[in-house]
C-alpha cells in the first residue's frame, strides 16, 4: 500500500487538493501498478507563518521576490 505524504501551504480550495488527489493517484497507480484503492495519501497543510524561505516568512520572501520593500519584524 503506497502512502504518499504531501506537505504544502494552506489557502488552496477543496477542488484543486481534489484534482491534485486525483492526479497523484493516478501517477502512483500508473508507475507501480496497483489499484487505486490502495492508495493512500496524506496532505499537511502549512500555515505560512510556520514557513520560511532564506530566513524569512514566505510572505515577506514572496514580496521580495515582487521587487517591494518589506518590513523586518
Amino acid at each position: 500500500m503506497p502512502v504518499i505524504i504531501i506537505n504544502m501551504l494552506e489557502g488552496r480550495s477543496a477542488e484543486k487538493k481534489r484534482k491534485l488527489l486525483r492526479k497523484v493517484t493516478d501517477a502512483v497507480v500508473e508507475a507501480l501498478e496497483v489499484e487505486p484503492e490502495s492508495v493512500r495519501i496524506i496532505i499537511n497543510e502549512i500555515p505560512k507563518e510556520n514557513f520560511a524561505v532564506a530566513g524569512l516568512p514566505i510572505e515577506e520572501f514572496r514580496e521580495l521576490k515582487r521587487g517591494n520593500s518589506v518590513k523586518v519584524k
